[in-house]
């Protein structure tokens, strides 16, 4: 029996998985390849689903982590896409406060050794929330640390603006921390993706669970009514918690024009949405004062 070869793309919020999936499919869609994806968001709704072509067969977790609340769900999910299509491909994107081990562990459920192959786990990391880790929390750095540690390959993302010196740093710590995994430092998650495909698990030693509860992450959605004035958006943002990890969403500018917005590590993004899309925008992050932000977002409303 042909089993799918399943990839798991980890690492922490915001830091680029949906980037390389999207690079992912492709190749696998030249190779006429029959692709499935499996998402796990924090939240109720999904919004990096968007980035998913309607004709890959796509299984949703939401409003929980993988690793703790919906490890159940996940082997049934896994089943069923094995089971409703002839897969030569399986991608999981955990959410990023999953232990990529976690994952590894639901796929090598008993159920499931007949249907899968692991070909490993990609993480992701965001290279300059790395070298800053010194501000985020215990618990948030120790969910980075081993992302780092259990990676079959790495992928140091946003590397462009970084100094000779940082990035020397950053080779330092992917040899210290994952000794004789292949890692890259790159932008926009580019990297050899055939390389990726030709992945093997490595054993592994017994992890220390660190879980979205006791990262104590939160999602939260803020629906607009109306537009948004972008300047007073950006002021908004610069003045907004370093506790928020990532927003993702839609929103209508004074301009009229709908936008995907992403935002992470204090960078927003903007990228023109041609479809009519909710506008609402999802939070995640520690200790989210919810109160606080709707009414902040609520001034900004046109």
């Amino acid at each position: 029996m042909k089993k799918a070869n399943v990839i798991i793309l980890a690492g922490f919020l915001g830091s680029g998985k949906t980037t390389l999936l999207k690079q992912l499919l492709q190749r696998e869609k030249e190779r006429n390849h029959k692709t499935a994806v499996l998402m796990n968001e924090l939240g109720q709704v999904s919004i990096d689903s968007d980035a998913v072509p309607g004709d890959i067969p796509l299984k949703e977790l939401l409003n929980g982590c993988i690793c703790c609340s919906l490890s159940d769900q996940l082997e049934k999910q896994l089943w069923g896409l094995c089971k409703e299509n002839e897969l030569d491909t399986l991608i999981i994107e955990a959410t990023g406060a999953a232990h990529p081990i976690d994952v590894l562990d639901a796929c090598l459920s008993p159920y499931l050794l007949d249907e899968l192959h692991v070909s490993g786990i990609i993480s992701v990391m965001d290279a300059p929330r790395w070298l800053d880790r010194g501000t985020m929390s215990v618990q948030a750095k120790m969910l980075m640390l081993e992302q780092i540690k259990h990676a079959d390959f790495i992928i140091w993302n946003k590397t462009g603006a970084l100094s000779d010196e940082q990035k020397q740093s950053i080779k330092e710590d992917a040899k210290r921390l994952n000794e004789g995994t292949p890692y890259v430092l790159t932008d926009y998650a580019k990297t050899d993706i055939d390389q990726l495909f030709a992945l093997s698990v490595k054993d592994r030693k017994e992890h220390q669970k660190v879980t979205a509860d006791k990262l104590k992450v939160k999602t939260w959605m803020y629906s607009f009514t109306g537009t948004v004035k972008k300047e007073a958006f950006e002021n908004w943002l610069r003045e907004a918690p370093s506790s928020i990890y990532r927003i993702k969403g839609y929103i209508k500018l004074e301009d009229g024009k709908i936008y995907l917005f992403q935002y992470s590590y204090g960078l927003p993004i903007y990228e023109k949405e041609l479809m009519k899309m909710p506008l609402r925008l999802v939070f995640i992050g520690e200790d989210l004062d919810t109160e606080k932000l709707a009414e902040g977002l609520k001034q900004i409303e046109q």
